[in-house]
């Protein structure tokens, strides 16, 4: 065994010893809280990739298997702006316009047919349909129709976004009580004014479920409907290209970039959520 790897296996006992004491501190207050949750799932991380790093070079693991972190990390910064046209093609163009759209679209919609059981009777079915087709069948067919650049990812987004958005937001809408609704008209509220100061605020957190959902759904299916048609530019381009080149560690290099980027996406999508449903139990026992 040689003493890289030993190193790696002492570096991860050592760490999983010490997050294993932190798990059991009791903070003193929320500061000391929220320390102790960003240190645990960061040392954690570094861990892994110490642990990584010491197995492929300890067993000499050939890299198109699987390459070492220190390869990927060499890889990504000397291939920076390759990397930063494939994220400006996939996140900042496809992504965030189908995000926006189906997210808006199903948001919409959902408050169209909560007014008419017809509608949420027939439609909801389909919604539920819809969401079970695979991306490979959709993707296809939305780069016939809109063309081989990002518009038919980002139609690809919109249908994997749409659903999940009409689906929750219509549970939501249902999630206020008969007693809380029956309050309302005893104030003489109209259907307006019950949907925006009681039945909204009931929905928010199931609506902010939906966005957090999407928010990952998003980014996988941009990246899978790149894979059928696509300019030369594009993660999901790249991605099957350098595979095919047995580039492996430029393909670890997008998948690291992905990574960071949904996180980075779910993480704000969370933060507006607390920001805005401060007043959930879930939230005020967290901030407890």
């Amino acid at each position: 065994m040689s003493s890289i790897l030993v190193l790696a296996i002492v570096f991860w006992l050592a760490a999983w010893a010490a997050n294993q004491w932190l798990v059991q501190v009791k903070p003193n207050g929320v500061v000391q809280q929220r320390l102790i949750g960003l240190v645990v799932p960061l040392l954690f991380g570094v861990a892994l990739l110490v642990l990584w790093e010491g197995i492929t070079r300890g067993f000499n693991i050939p890299q198109v298997l699987l390459p070492a972190p220190s390869a990927v990390w060499e890889r990504l910064i000397n291939s920076l702006p390759t990397l930063w046209a494939d994220f400006r093609q996939t996140f900042l163009k496809a992504v965030l316009a189908g995000y926006i759209l189906g997210c808006g679209l199903g948001f919409a919609i959902a408050i169209v047919i909560d007014r008419s059981p017809f509608l949420q009777r027939g439609l909801l079915p389909i919604g539920n349909f819809v969401s079970a087709l695979p991306i490979i069948g959709i993707a296809p067919i939305m780069v016939m129709w809109f063309g081989f650049d990002w518009p038919s990812k980002a139609a690809v987004v919109v249908v994997m976004t749409f659903f999940p958005m009409l689906v929750n937001t219509v549970q939501g809408l249902a999630a206020s009580s008969h007693m809380e609704r029956d309050l309302m008209r005893t104030y003489a509220a109209g259907y307006w004014d019950t949907l925006l100061k009681l039945r909204l605020p009931a929905a928010a957190p199931f609506i902010f479920n939906a966005l957090k959902i999407n928010s990952t759904l998003a980014l996988i299916g941009a990246i899978v409907a790149e894979f059928f048609g696509t300019p030369i530019v594009g993660m999901g381009f790249r991605i099957s290209t350098e595979v095919g080149r047995m580039n492996v560690d430029m393909v670890w290099a997008e998948i690291a970039i992905a990574a960071l980027a949904g996180s980075a996406f779910y993480g704000v999508v969370a933060l507006a959520e607390r920001a805005v449903t401060f007043w959930h139990p879930s939230v005020r026992s967290g901030q407890a």
